[in-house]
């Protein structure tokens, strides 16, 4: 199949740009001295999973391990707090798949409950304890008492082992700049090591210690301490890791084909078949003054390929609509984009654009010819 027959929108992967970032990854964590369990929240994706990894990976749903299980990855961490009620699915997916799972938790009320159906089930789950970092969406605090007291809980249970601690700078993603995010990495790293430490003194055995998020993997200095690390976004990376300074645009992977619907020379406005669903509503990119100020949601480029477009975005999304504007002549405008003709749309957070799509369209740069698609995984449950 070539480009050109391909219905819109739809999800394309440059697949020597996702060669190229998966590899220097994987440099990454060589240098650094840790294994790359590498979150497959945002390819959701068998191929793309075997290019980043050969060993364990992280994930953020059921159905995601339910995926990933069926294509033969067996070490998973299941990065989302745990909570009761998803046990008997865990452990119907173990006895399914052969998988060797670790579970997130951070809160005395979510062990006791896990403990009581993973006994109820006869099953025993190996746990890790969220830490916070300094994000402040979950985990707790590395130096607190409650972290020795979660500790001692998770051991009371004869249906529960504790496997280690895990934190996620998330604060990364609003911090712009090489120096900024160095920064944020040393706490990451510091806040899980410290934790570690802590536990080892009072007696637990703690074989895992493990960060993640991609701007701290690209910008870490030093992961001494750490055994892990689990960037994810990496493999295909957005406008919104450029705008950060953590990749170039020329480094991302995933785009939007979208065709040319109409124009509208009331609004001087070019009408596309890709809206807020097809490129989703984020906009996170906007506003980082890292060299992509004003993207809208998502930039321009030609449907071959190549650079964004100058001065063209994707202004504004209705559900099915999106609406590209550029800076200079309307007639110009209209001329570059016929209709009929079709564009690829860079986006901002790929992890929400992708999330709309089964699969991908898989191209080498430069190449009308579809290589493959790529199936992906999709929903909550399996």
């Amino acid at each position: 199949m070539k480009l050109t027959e391909l219905s819109t929108p739809c999800l394309l992967l440059d697949l020597d740009r996702v060669e190229r970032n998966c590899a220097t990854m994987k440099g990454r964590a060589q240098a650094l001295g840790v294994a790359l369990r590498p979150h497959l929240k945002t390819a959701k994706s068998a191929d793309v999973a075997r290019l980043a990894t050969q060993g364990g990976i992280t994930v953020s749903t059921l159905a995601e391990i339910d995926y990933f299980g069926r294509h033969g990855f067996r070490d998973i961490t299941y990065a989302v707090g745990i909570t009761a009620h998803k046990l008997d699915t865990l452990a119907e997916l173990q006895d399914k798949h052969g998988l060797s799972l670790s579970l997130l938790a951070d809160h005395p009320a979510t062990v006791n409950e896990v403990a009581r159906r993973a006994a109820q089930l006869d099953r025993r789950f190996a746990l890790l304890i969220e830490i916070d970092c300094g994000g402040g969406r979950g985990g707790l605090a590395p130096d607190g008492a409650e972290l020795l007291a979660l500790a001692q809980l998770i051991r009371s249970s004869s249906h529960l082992r504790l496997h280690g601690v895990l934190t996620h700078a998330g604060q990364s993603y609003a911090t712009p700049g090489r120096q900024a995010i160095t920064a944020v990495a040393e706490a990451e790293r510091a806040a899980a090591v410290l934790a570690a430490t802590r536990l080892r003194a009072a007696g637990f055995e703690i074989p895992v210690v493990s960060v993640g998020s991609t701007p701290t993997a690209v910008f870490a200095q030093d992961l001494s301490g750490v055994t892990e690390m689990r960037p994810g976004v990496y493999t295909l990376f957005d406008l919104d890791q450029a705008a950060l300074g953590v990749c170039k645009v020329d480094d991302i992977a995933a785009s939007v084909l979208a065709s040319v619907i109409g124009h509208n020379p009331r609004s001087r406005r070019v009408l596309i078949d890709a809206g807020g669903l097809a490129l989703s509503k984020d906009l996170s990119a906007n506003g980082l003054g890292s060299g992509t100020p004003d993207v809208g949601y998502g930039l321009v480029c030609a449907a071959e390929g190549g650079p964004p477009l100058a001065g063209l975005r994707v202004a504004e999304v209705h559900q099915e609509h999106g609406f590209i504007a550029g800076s200079g002549d309307t007639d110009l405008l209209f001329r570059q984009l016929p209709i009929g003709s079709r564009v690829r749309i860079l986006p901002n957070h790929v992890c929400m654009t992708a999330a709309a799509y089964d699969c991908f369209e898989v191209l080498r740069a430069g190449s009308p010819e579809v290589l493959a698609r790529w199936p992906r995984a999709g929903g909550w449950n399996p």
